[in-house]
């Protein structure tokens, strides 16, 4: 099967786990959005949105076969098992995917921290209100979900080196590009937070180094981080 993905073509957003996800799996996969043709580009994604039988929210949308799936986390659970890079059990899958929804719940909050009134307003319409929010972001929620992530990984026995502990998954994957977006976004921050929770950061070292991921890492497939995604760097954002 061609996996058909449509997701915003100019940021990695909600997308990117999806990418990483089928990049690990070997999957074949078309990027719709960032095609040019009939059928591609932002006309064909938005076409996807206005289906009248399963309608998607918003991007991403995965097309298999004759599904039509939003939302990252659902995405992610159909493709799991498919790919290689779930458990085998139903406890199993119902763990990663726990994980994963709580890997949204953290995006939201990192996306907030540049958009604390409204999505709809520039960042510059509301930089005092993101100060405030991103020091508390920094100061207090962070940390939280980086601690629960780092008590997560430290319960395994030595030598299992995964969420799953010997069951490498799809939310190493997100784990991965979480970590990646907070060097982006919060370089001072995360740098100090490295010091605080070694395991997660050695885990997205160890993510990054596998071969298909380098390999997608060092591709024009790889969307560079930039101000216009969930992860955005702006200096007076970020704890000195």
């Amino acid at each position: 099967m061609v996996y058909e993905l449509y997701y915003w073509p100019g940021v990695q957003g909600r997308g990117e786990f999806v990418r990483l996800a089928m990049e690990e799996g070997g999957a074949r996969y078309r990027d719709v959005a960032r095609e040019s043709g009939k059928g591609a580009g932002i006309q064909g994604m938005m076409r996807l949105l206005n289906d009248l039988e399963t309608p998607p929210f918003a991007p991403p949308i995965l097309r298999a076969g004759r599904l039509l799936i939003g939302q990252t986390a659902n995405i992610l659970q159909f493709l799991g098992p498919r790919l290689k890079i779930a458990p085998n059990t139903e406890a199993g899958r119902l763990w990663t995917h726990q994980l994963q929804l709580t890997i949204a719940d953290f995006l939201v909050e990192i996306h907030d921290t540049h958009h604390p009134v409204a999505g709809s307003l520039y960042y510059e319409d509301q930089k005092k209100e993101a100060r405030r929010r991103a020091a508390d972001f920094v100061n207090n929620r962070m940390p939280k979900y980086l601690g629960y992530f780092e008590k997560v990984l430290a319960q395994h026995v030595s030598g299992e080196r995964y969420m799953l502990g010997a069951k490498f998954t799809y939310v190493d994957l997100s784990i991965f590009q979480v970590i990646a977006g907070l060097h982006y976004a919060f370089p001072n921050a995360t740098r100090k937070a490295a010091r605080k929770y070694p395991r997660i950061f050695a885990l997205h070292t160890r993510i990054q180094e596998r071969p298909r991921i380098a390999a997608y890492l060092a591709s024009p497939r790889r969307i560079p981080f930039n101000n216009d995604g969930i992860f955005r760097h702006y200096p007076e954002l970020d704890a000195g």
